[in-house]
């Protein structure tokens, strides 16, 4: 049977590209961002729909699935809710949670052969997800397969940890087991782009425009000389030390301002990962942040992903969003694998 897939928040495609590899077609990708209309549309030969899925009914989700393909339906609703890094107050707000109750609706409105979903571990403690699972139940799937996920065992050279749910209405379903071992060389900062042209902080290489750094302060010029790779702000001498941090309650937060290891696996990125005082985002070497083409690799997209058209100006603060939000396209890749693993199982392709 053929495949076709429908990916709801889809960003700027890393879920959609990751599919693309494996063979699962996109039919369309939504989401609210006009940011997200070109590379998704340019590097994933599919359709962007600019929406708000709360305006969306599963009939007219229907529409853009062919006749007898087995339907898939994906979503990676923004995780900032849940987030780690957002304030309890903000998680308390009833509001944040109508994307997920909305992808919820469309699941059951729709009723695809697969459901697959990614998302920031967090998300299981709370009353939400325990909604969304017995919105599937409720919809006739069969025991969801769940679990948060290291990214790096599946191609993803960071030290990033995801949740990933798997539903089928043709039986269990389950993440194929992890194609990396840990210590592998080739998930290393050095490994993915070491070999990238050097820059200065507020550079940007002529021939790749998101080869492309922002500008340091003088105070974080200076810091970024004392920072050693895999270091934080303590590193540095004593009148660098920003006041939050001299204060009992920012003793705790070390990893930030400092630079990656050549011999890791990056950090987790966020959508400020181009910003060297926003996490362990300095360059090993260089005396700079990472540059957006370095965060994409991060993220395992292509090098040749485009982000902006041709002779258009990346803007940090758009590109920084579209990167950090990204499903990593390896782990994209490797969630396609397991539906495909399972269609086969039951003779279905």
């Amino acid at each position: 049977m053929s495949l076709s897939c429908v990916d709801l928040f889809c960003g700027a495609g890393g879920l959609s590209h990751g599919f693309m590899t494996r063979g699962i077609p996109i039919n369309v990708g939504i989401d609210i961002d006009p940011e997200c209309r070109y590379p998704f549309e340019y590097n994933n030969n599919s359709r962007f729909v600019q929406r708000d899925i709360a305006s969306l009914s599963g009939d007219e989700l229907a529409t853009w699935y062919p006749a007898r393909d087995v339907r898939i339906l994906a979503g990676c609703a923004p995780c900032q809710p849940f987030s780690t890094y957002r304030q309890r107050a903000d998680i308390e707000q009833g509001q944040k949670w109508s994307l997920l109750r909305e992808f919820a609706r469309l699941v059951t409105e729709l009723r695809p052969d697969i459901v697959t979903m990614e998302n920031v571990p967090p998300l299981q403690r709370h009353i939400v997800f325990e909604e969304f699972l017995q919105a599937l139940d409720a919809a006739g799937y069969a025991q969801p397969w769940c679990r948060t996920v290291e990214c790096r065992r599946y191609g993803v050279p960071q030290y990033r940890r995801r949740l990933v749910l798997l539903a089928s209405r043709f039986g269990q379903i389950e993440m194929i087991p992890p194609t990396h071992e840990p210590d592998d060389t080739n998930l290393t900062v050095r490994a993915r782009i070491g070999h990238l042209p050097r820059l200065r902080d507020g550079d940007a290489d002529a021939h790749d425009p998101l080869h492309r750094t922002s500008q340091l302060s003088e105070d974080n010029r200076e810091r970024i000389r004392q920072s050693r790779p895999g270091g934080s702000w303590r590193d540095w001498e004593s009148h660098l030390v920003a006041a939050c941090h001299r204060r009992r309650s920012g003793k705790t937060y070390p990893s930030v301002y400092g630079r990656m290891a050549w011999d890791e696996p990056a950090p987790t990125l966020t959508t400020q990962c181009y910003a060297f005082g926003s996490g362990r985002f300095g360059h090993p070497e260089q005396d700079r942040a990472l540059s957006l083409r370095e965060a994409a690799i991060l993220q395992s997209f292509p090098e040749n992903y485009a982000f902006v058209a041709p002779g258009i100006r990346p803007r940090f603060k758009v590109i920084g969003r579209l990167i950090g939000n990204a499903v990593p396209v390896a782990l994209g890749a490797a969630i396609a694998e397991s539906i495909l693993a399972h269609l086969r199982h039951h003779r279905l392709h």
